[in-house]
């Protein structure tokens, strides 16, 4: 079994989840009282919102190096950023490894393409949902086509993640806001829905979508299980 390194704390509601469906995984794969094996960099998500909100990238970038190079130095045969925001400078991050990182929009991509879907909606925070680095990821490498909610939706769902859910908080007026916005990205033709920031399976969940949803933090940790135990 390889060592899992996860680069948690973004937020670290996420990251047990991680954790746990990790671990889980495992054991019902190879039964009785076996676990991953795993080394976690926890983060301050405070530190890590400032630089995002303040753009300032090149740190935020130097930060997630040093992380990814602490798991790497404490044994771990690859690497796993738990959150979709910080994809942005996973291209960088590998860089400065010598051990493989698993995009988190790679796992979600193939798991679309699996369902014989091409148009799909995303939901996550503002940067991921406006910026290139995810969405010209699903489109350039895995040829999909990718709808995003209007400007004061995206507002709606970037202030639920940080104000919310980052927060441990689940309110029943955030979830029939999200549902709304999820109508309305299938009425704009989306077949499916990522839920591209590791909290927001926290708040909705398949149930609450007349198409299926794509939650990238279970499909992440699956994915990375499924490295760690082939041969």
């Amino acid at each position: 079994m390889k060592t899992i390194g996860l680069i948690g704390g973004m937020s670290w509601e996420s990251s047990i989840e991680y954790y746990r469906i990790i671990n889980e995984a495992v054991r019902a794969k190879l039964g009785g009282l076996h676990s991953a094996k795993s080394i976690m960099y926890s983060v301050d998500f405070a530190e890590v919102e400032a630089l995002q909100r303040q753009g300032k990238w090149d740190e935020a970038t130097e930060l997630m190096i040093d992380a990814a190079q602490h798991v790497k130095n404490g044994g771990a045969d690859f690497v796993i950023i738990c959150t979709n925001t910080m994809h942005m400078m996973a291209d960088e991050v590998q860089m400065h490894i010598q051990i493989p990182l698993l995009h988190i929009a790679d796992a979600t991509a193939e798991k679309i393409k699996a369902r014989g879907l091409r148009k799909i909606g995303l939901l996550g925070t503002k940067m991921t949902m406006e910026e290139d680095f995810y969405k010209g990821r699903l489109t350039e490498k895995h040829g999909l086509e990718v709808v995003i909610p209007t400007a004061e939706e995206r507002e709606i769902v970037h202030r639920v993640i940080f104000n919310e859910l980052c927060m441990g908080e689940r309110k029943k007026s955030s979830k029939e806001q999200y549902v709304s916005i999820m109508d309305h990205l299938v009425k704009h033709g989306a077949e499916g829905i990522i839920l591209g920031c590791t909290e927001i399976s926290l708040l909705v969940q398949g149930k609450d979508s007349q198409v299926p949803l794509f939650d990238t933090t279970k499909i992440h940790a699956l994915a990375a299980v499924e490295y760690a135990l082939r041969s």
